[in-house]
């Protein structure tokens, strides 16, 4: 089985993208692994199937119903996969990079400011592309699943690090994927973390998390002379491990340090609602948008492409 693919990555978030218009490619979670393999096959964080949503439907993912039903332009799905071979809901730098490889293919054209609406497990997400290269994600609802109690003490969860003597309290995040932060207090202690193991969160979440080790930098006055907040982040990725950059991690890390600094504010509205994330593979930018909705803006790089015989 010969698979033409791309291979691209979002702040060095890596993918291997397959373009499957017609929607008859069934990926085995072997094969997954194949392609991901930094050894073996091309290797990357994850796999990306652009298939049509229809084609999903038929194949008895009921989301793609929802997403046709939601929003009829959303004709093409983001089949997101990790690199282990498991299915996962949606993944942020992904989208951009999903966007990118839908232009390179000629199913989309966001040259002049036009939008493109595509379907992902974890709903419909509508992508831009900004006059600087960036591309910008409605990223859509998020929330914090421990409720304002969880908001109001700071945590609704503790997260124990490869290294650590005791577990540090950790803010649940759901965009759509499970996301559960720490605040580290120095971006040496953030550094020095041992990310090659899982770290261990307790409760369990079901499905599993993805887990943010965050250092808040504080604020600064940008260019427009509007306030904005500043984190550096790692990530450990479910069925993946660190990875160099998460763009739903990076949402997931903003709107925690937001909720804690705007907990100790003595006026929470003068928070900012954009923060810039830094992670090992670069920056991304943060928004909160009217209407319980969050962005995510940053860069998306298509680096080759090339034939895989998958065996």
């Amino acid at each position: 089985m010969t698979l033409r693919f791309t291979k691209g990555h979002g702040t060095r978030n890596d993918f291997v993208l397959l373009a499957d218009t017609r929607g008859d490619l069934d990926l085995a979670p072997q094969q997954v692994r194949r392609l991901a393999d930094r050894r073996a096959g091309v290797g990357a964080d994850g796999v990306i199937r652009l298939a049509p949503t229809a084609a999903v439907a038929r194949a008895g993912e009921e989301v793609a119903d929802a997403v046709l039903a939601a929003e009829p332009r959303a004709i093409w799905f983001m089949d997101y996969r990790n690199g282990d071979g498991t299915v996962a809901e949606m993944c942020g730098n992904g989208v951009r990079v999903f966007a990118a490889f839908a232009e390179s293919l000629g199913l989309a054209d966001l040259s002049d400011g036009d939008e493109l609406a595509l379907g992902t497990r974890g709903g419909v997400k509508r992508v831009r592309r900004e006059p600087g290269g960036w591309y910008a994600v409605d990223m859509g609802p998020w929330s914090f699943p421990g409720g304002p109690d969880a908001v109001a003490s700071g945590s609704d969860a503790a997260v124990m690090a490869a290294g650590w003597d005791a577990p540090r309290p950790a803010l649940s995040v759901d965009l759509g994927n499970p996301h559960t932060v720490v605040a580290l207090s120095r971006p040496a202690e953030l550094d020095a973390l041992d990310l090659t193991r899982a770290p261990a969160v307790d409760p369990a979440p079901p499905h599993g998390t993805n887990v943010e080790l965050v250092v808040p930098l504080g604020e600064e006055t940008a260019s427009d002379g509007v306030t904005v907040g500043r984190v550096r982040m790692r990530v450990h990725e479910r069925g993946v491990g660190e990875t160099l950059s998460c763009g739903t991690g990076a949402c997931a890390a903003a709107l925690a340090v937001r909720a804690w600094a705007s907990a100790g504010a003595a006026d929470p509205d003068r928070v900012p609602t954009t923060w810039f994330v830094e992670v090992p593979g670069g920056e991304v930018r943060v928004r909160l948008l009217e209407g319980g909705h969050v962005e995510l803006a940053g860069p998306a790089e298509l680096a080759f492409s090339g034939e895989l015989d998958l065996g």
